[in-house]
């Protein structure tokens, strides 16, 4: 596995502050993509323990959620394995950090991936440059869900997701209602 970037102390990516691991390839290739240069599998760096133990040496710190997988896609093929592998490293020794990962995929194609069982939430589905809105948390444009794994492998049909956020369409930056509260405060 490759990687771009490890960003530190990142609140835009998840609930909370966290760490990102943005790594390299993806297939999906968005018109609009933020992140183009992570496309190529063979871009970047390569994920050593070095850049394992930057990541922990975050998440060693106690106002840390978690940690987010971005890119480029992390179930890119070139991915998934040290992807799995390193969560389920994460989970043993951080049992209370969340998981977040970004992918083009969509849901119903990746739900059974043995990972999820390590995923708190997944962003799923393509950017769509026609439904970019910069009002949506987590995510760029409309078509994408932000799904609660834990919540919707729980329940009888796993292919309907649960979302992570109450009336996640009415839910904006914090400015369209009085004191500065979203749908999903009130």
């Amino acid at each position: 596995m490759r990687y771009h970037n490890i960003t530190k102390d990142d609140m835009l990516n998840g609930d909370g502050l966290r760490v990102v691991l943005w790594v390299a390839g993806c297939n999906h290739c968005c018109k609009g993509c933020q992140n183009p240069i992570t496309w190529d599998p063979d871009g970047g760096l390569l994920f050593d323990e070095n850049a394992k133990q930057e990541i922990f040496d975050q998440l060693d710190k106690s106002y840390i959620s978690g940690i987010t997988f971005s890119g480029g896609d992390p179930l890119h093929p070139a991915n998934r394995l040290e992807v799995r592998e390193l969560m389920a490293e994460i989970k043993e020794k951080y049992p209370e950090k969340t998981i977040w990962l970004y992918t083009g995929d969509k849901w119903d194609n990746i739900l059974y991936y043995s990972m999820m069982k390590y995923v708190d939430v997944v962003v799923d589905g393509e950017f769509i440059l026609e439904e970019r809105d910069v009002k949506l948390l987590w995510k760029g444009s409309k078509n994408q869900r932000v799904i609660d794994v834990k919540r919707t492998l729980a329940q009888p049909d796993p292919l309907t997701p649960v979302l992570h956020a109450r009336d996640y369409e009415q839910v904006y930056v914090h400015t369209d209602k009085p004191d500065n509260m979203c749908s999903c405060c009130d």
